[in-house]
């Protein structure tokens, strides 16, 4: 099938007015009344929420100023304006409301779950409506993505403009509307009930990995952590956590291991002798180097801004680069998938210069020379030495691009920037949607097709491109390779028969056995070492998984067992390469279990398990959150993942049998077709 097209071409144009509502009539930045003049538009009912108890109206915003951010989650645009918003969110306080319109140009994107795990993922503080019917967009006239409205506290449209660079323009109008208005005494500063989907997300230890890179010769497997902001390098055999470049918290800092600091890093790419890897550190908008054996990470291009440049050229420290997303390195130049200006860049390493490669800044779909093609949001990059294979993703497309600076760029599969589906076959006839990842094994080209949750296999000759993997409903399924599923995988990369996926919703790297057919998960043996830095807290509701409700119990008071059990049905086992874990949340006053208890991370463990515990009178819930990875016990073709939270309401009264409280939990596999 073909995408949305009633959105026209012109999707990111700049600077472009609302049509209807908002229109060149409006108020204008320098005028002296910060009041609207047409009045906004209610919100249609029966639309998703997210952060937020329930659907909002614009009476339970009314004494606040209101920017409305139209935005779709892929758009490099959209993600760019994002610390705009959130500097005038801590700017302005709870006297302005930002609202999220996602008015979604991918059908993936138009999910509401999907977009959660992306509000998760960029930390979008502030109420999101899923308007993936366009009901919002046609109603105030939108034409592009992100266009910006600001709504004045009466309820009253005062002024919106499409594109980036938002912050200049809107910050003095927000601060005028402000002061009138409080003046008036009709601002109210209190604040909205807020329900965070960045305090439910389970606490795993990655976070959205975007790519990842095998290295065979040196026995390593390196992972973007993106958003951990950091790099960690495991044993590419056993998995065995080795080092971890950065900390947890985002930053732009040079230095040695700890000290050093990413933000959002994806891309990763070694240098020919091994002893370099280099990181598209994307919203530091930088490329960083990391001396392996010195243990130094140092920034070799971009300033720290982000700054569009279409024709860049200069000592790479010099040149502002604009969200690199991934890279590749082919004889001494590093070759830049530059997402921001829709180009391929490239950095020569014993000189330090860097230039535009490919793409002429303009955002399409166009084969032709270098510098007149047009590329769009390109945010994978490959190589067979001679060719640039590249992840073009705002055009479902994989492209190529002659490393020779006399040649050219040529599409394989995709034809227009909202021509995407889920279908295999031949060239133009092929639909991608919205893919992140590409390696090159073989003369076969490997696809991460991040919107339909699939690997799907390219033939750069043929132009064929068939699924191998995964399913368009997502999901988190090991084993048989025709039964695996993922979940917007972002990255992907090759050793020795082996595909490394960065399967980023659901926080794992992915192993796909070419020569077996079957998807594993990497299981770190030493899971301890990616703990450090981090403030463990209790997930917040709502939880992610399952959740059931064991019936009341009743205790003796005193030192006693907690019994936990999972009772698997028959036919299943536990896994025995993926990590069992529990975590318990007692209420410190009726049941206290040691700090070292807290937490259980065990591969294949005897069941049951005996935590220790104290008891003191009183009523008190037990929760338990488990991750259990289990598989068919015969087979062994297939394996599933259950997030489960279990509540165990106690009671601990003198006339009690014994210090002790049972906890079973079945298992049930899900159903697939």
């Amino acid at each position: 099938m073909k995408g949305r097209q009633l959105l026209g071409a012109g999707v990111l144009a700049a600077a472009v007015l609302l049509a209807g509502l908002i229109g060149p009539a409006m108020a204008q930045q320098g005028t002296n009344d910060y009041s609207g003049t047409v009045e906004a538009p209610p919100f249609p009912e029966g639309l998703d929420w997210i952060n937020v108890p329930g659907p909002l109206t614009w009476e339970d915003l009314r004494g606040k100023a209101v920017l409305l951010d139209f935005w779709t989650y892929g758009c490099i645009n959209c993600i760019h304006i994002m610390p705009d918003l959130a500097r005038l969110e801590a700017e302005f306080g709870d006297a302005l409301v930002v609202i999220g319109v996602h008015s979604a140009k991918f059908d993936n994107e138009g999910s509401t779950e999907n977009i959660r795990q992306i509000v998760q993922r960029y930390q979008r503080e502030h109420p999101v409506v899923n308007d993936n019917q366009f009901l919002v967009w046609r109603a105030w006239g939108v034409r592009a993505w992100p266009t910006v409205v600001l709504v004045d506290p009466l309820g009253m449209a005062y002024y919106g403009r499409s594109g980036e660079g938002i912050y200049e323009t809107f910050q003095p109008l927000i601060a005028g509307m402000i002061a009138q208005f409080d003046a008036q005494g009709l601002i109210d500063r209190t604040p909205l009930e807020m329900t965070l989907e960045t305090e439910a997300r389970p606490d795993t230890l990655l976070a959205f990995p975007g790519k990842v890179l095998a290295d065979p010769a040196g026995g390593r497997l390196f992972i973007a952590d993106t958003n951990h902001h950091r790099i960690v390098i495991a044993d590419l055999e056993t998995y065995e956590v080795l080092e971890v470049i950065g900390g947890m918290e985002p930053g732009n800092v040079d230095g040695d291991y700890s000290t050093a600091r990413f933000r959002q890093p994806q891309g990763l790419a070694l240098s020919e002798d091994g002893a370099t890897l280099y990181v598209a550190d994307t919203e530091n908008h930088t490329i960083r180097a990391v001396d392996l054996a010195a243990e130094m990470v140092t920034t070799i291009a971009g300033t720290g801004e982000q700054v569009y440049s279409n024709n860049p050229r200069g000592v790479g420290t010099e040149v502002p680069l604009n969200s690199p997303w991934d890279l590749v390195v082919v004889d001494g130049v590093i070759y830049i998938a530059m997402a921001g200006p829709h180009q391929l860049w490239r950095y020569d390493i014993e000189t330090g210069v860097i230039a535009r490669h490919s793409g002429s800044g303009r955002e399409d779909v166009t084969d032709a020379p270098h510098a007149e093609a047009a590329l769009a949001q390109p945010s994978g990059i490959t190589t067979d030495g001679a060719v640039l294979y590249f992840a073009d993703s705002e055009a479902s497309a994989i492209r190529e691009s002659d490393i020779d600076p006399e040649g050219g760029v040529r599409t394989l599969v995709g034809t227009g920037l909202f021509d995407f589906g889920d279908v295999d076959g031949v060239g133009d006839a092929a639909l991608l949607q919205h893919p992140l990842g590409v390696v090159y094994v073989d003369g076969a080209l490997y696809v991460a097709d991040t919107y339909n949750s699939k690997i799907k296999v390219i033939d750069p000759e043929t132009r064929e491109a068939v699924s191998l993997a995964g399913d368009p409903a997502g999901g988190y399924v090991d084993g048989r390779l025709d039964l695996a599923r993922f979940d917007e995988p972002g990255g992907i990369s090759h050793a020795d028969g082996m595909l490394y996926v960065a399967d980023t919703n659901n926080h794992a790297i992915r192993v796909i056995d070419l020569e077996r057919q079957t998807v594993k998960t990497v299981s770190f043996p030493n899971p301890e070492a990616l703990q450090a830095g981090r403030d463990r807290v209790a997930v917040a509701a709502p939880f992610s998984g399952k959740e059931i409700t064991l019936e009341a119990q009743r205790s003796a008071p005193g030192a006693g067992t907690i019994t936990l059990n999972v009772l698997l049905p028959e036919g299943y086992k536990l896994n025995d390469l993926a990590p069992f874990s529990a975590e318990w949340q007692p209420d410190g006053a009726v049941v206290q279990i040691a700090d070292e208890d807290r937490r259980q991370v065990i591969v294949e463990p005897p069941l049951p398990i005996l935590v220790p515990v104290t008891l003191a009178e009183g009523e008190a819930e037990v929760t338990v959150d488990l991750d259990v990875y289990y598989c068919e016990a015969v087979n062994e073709t297939l394996c599933f993942v259950e997030q489960v939270r279990v509540h165990a309401p106690l009671t601990v009264a003198a006339d009690g049998a014994e210090a002790a409280l049972l906890v079973e939990v079945p298992i049930v596999p899900p159903e697939i077709e």
